[in-house]
């Protein structure tokens, strides 16, 4: 009674529309379609492309790459030791990337593990054949088809006039980017960018594209020595 002798008359009403308004600001503000805002990385810093000679005594081709990139002999090709001492690395730290670099001399000696007996593995020898290699390469580009989206193989000529193919996987795959290139004759050599961070295509897009440049220019960039 007190409340409504002292509210009473126009304060009343004003009150009472007051409160219908809230009521139906909140339902409509409850029924409104809600709309996600697209999920946000972090921005990456590029560097401009810069590149540099690299053309060691006794290596069997030579190409450009990146300054921010530096030259890793490599000891092992993931749980492979290498076949020779033409297999590098291209470590760009910077945007946690690296590219593999093996090297292969087609008719030359060929190290492969085959299981004896005692169920081990061991050390076999063969011929590097030019269907081997070149097989061997489709495998290791597939390897990653269970979790692709896709995969895209395009044959090339580059500027330097050799054959390669180049290789482009789609999806959350370690590796998005693949190449080889040969003579079909004497050399074969493969690349592979990979990154030291969780598969994701949409978070690695930006530097893929960006490394993608550095693929092509090494690429064309390259040359036999003999």
């Amino acid at each position: 009674m007190i409340l409504l002798k002292r509210f009473s008359g126009k304060s009343v009403t004003y009150i009472i529309v007051l409160l219908l308004l809230f009521i139906l600001q909140f339902v409509t503000s409850c029924n409104s379609p809600f709309t996600p805002k697209p999920r946000g990385y972090f921005r990456v810093a590029l560097p401009a492309h810069e590149y540099q000679l690299f053309d060691r005594p006794g290596f069997p081709y030579s190409f450009e790459y990146p300054k921010y990139a530096n030259i890793i002999q490599d000891s092992t090709y993931f749980d492979e030791q290498p076949e020779n001492p033409y297999w590098i690395n291209l470590d760009i730290p910077s945007l946690n990337g690296r590219i593999y670099i093996s090297y292969n001399q087609i008719g030359g000696k060929a190290r492969y593990k085959v299981q004896n007996k005692s169920g081990e593995y061991v050390d076999s020898f063969g011929i590097n054949t030019f269907d081997k290699l070149l097989n061997d390469s489709y495998t290791l580009s597939y390897k990653h088809s269970y979790k692709a989206s896709s995969i895209e193989d395009s044959a090339f000529v580059s500027k330097g006039g050799i054959s390669g193919i180049f290789f482009r996987i789609g999806g959350n795959t370690a590796t998005a980017n693949q190449f080889l290139l040969t003579d079909s004759n004497r050399h074969f050599l493969r690349g592979a960018l990979y990154f030291d961070a969780a598969p994701n295509e949409d978070s690695l897009k930006p530097i893929n594209n960006f490394l993608k440049e550095d693929l092509k220019h090494l690429i064309n960039s390259l040359r036999w020595k003999n």
